[in-house]
């Protein structure tokens, strides 16, 4: 090899450096920028005035802030919507995203071919058409309820659960049987040796190794759930209002740092779920 090929390989390196600097910038000056100015005293965005806390004691009501929002009681009242739907979603969709994940790994059946690429469309699938796709399955089926019984059902917190039940089990499903392939399948067959049933010994031997897989999934499935706009705006209701939702109505009337302030903490909580679904996966 020529000098001059040495030359140009260790440029190319250099250069590939460069762009993923670049395109890490990209990506994660905005958000680094967004932090910084939540703690900007002025209220605006594009000026600097000084450091202060008085944004993040306003989304909670604290009076002792220079600065004071109206809209602390609509705060609230937004995050505990999305906590009560990222909760209850999560818990559904890792008891049927587990059980998914079992018969797929542990059973052959007919359709099973079927079950696993539906499976895949929620993820592959833009957002976008997912909640077009649901909106118009909840309003066919809500007129049709109304025409058999004369019942007017509308859209609000059930459906944005069903909603995101939806996307989250494929997540689930994936992460558990991920953890089930890797299981010594002679485990339980020696449980079955020693007189135990399929229930005892999913019990005391299957759930015990995938358990960590399952805590994994459901830190996942909260995480999306809670940070989740797309879906949720086309199936939510009056009074359902989430913090994703709220914080989108915030920007159509006025950019403050309150806004960057919401979406740190949201950045955070969902960096800290992220991260200790990693640490109990690997566990």
């Amino acid at each position: 090899m020529t000098k001059l090929d040495l030359l140009v390989r260790a440029i190319g390196k250099k250069w590939l450096w460069v762009q993923a600097a670049l395109a890490f910038a990209f990506l994660y000056l905005p958000i680094l920028i967004l932090i910084i100015y939540s703690f900007n005293a002025s209220r605006f965005n594009a000026v600097w005035r000084g450091f202060t806390l008085d944004w993040y004691g306003s989304l909670f009501g604290n009076a002792g802030g220079t600065i004071a929002t109206s809209s602390s009681a609509g705060i609230v009242t937004a995050l505990n919507n999305s906590l009560l739907i990222a909760a209850i979603s999560t818990v559904l969709a890792t008891i049927f995203g587990t059980m998914i994940a079992l018969a797929l790994e542990r059973f052959h059946f007919p359709g099973r071919k079927a079950v696993e690429a539906l499976l895949f469309l929620p993820i592959i699938m833009p957002e976008i058409t997912i909640g077009i796709s649901l909106l118009v399955f909840f309003t066919l089926v809500f007129r049709i309820v109304e025409n058999l019984t004369g019942i007017r059902l509308n859209l609000g917190l059930p459906t944005v659960i069903i909603g995101h039940v939806v996307f989250n089990i494929s997540f689930v499903t994936i992460t558990v049987r991920a953890r089930l392939a890797e299981l010594d399948p002679q485990l339980e067959q020696a449980a079955f040796d020693l007189g135990a049933n399929e229930w005892r010994a999913f019990w005391r031997i299957t759930l015990p190794l995938i358990w960590p897989a399952i805590f994994s999934a459901a830190l996942l499935a909260f995480t999306l759930s809670l940070d989740d706009f797309v879906v949720t705006f086309f199936t939510t209701g009056v009074g359902s209002m989430t913090l994703p939702l709220f914080v989108y109505g915030m920007i159509k009337f006025a950019v403050t740092p309150a806004i960057n302030a919401i979406s740190t903490l949201m950045l955070l909580a969902s960096l800290l779920l992220v991260l200790s679904s990693f640490k109990v996966q690997k566990s």
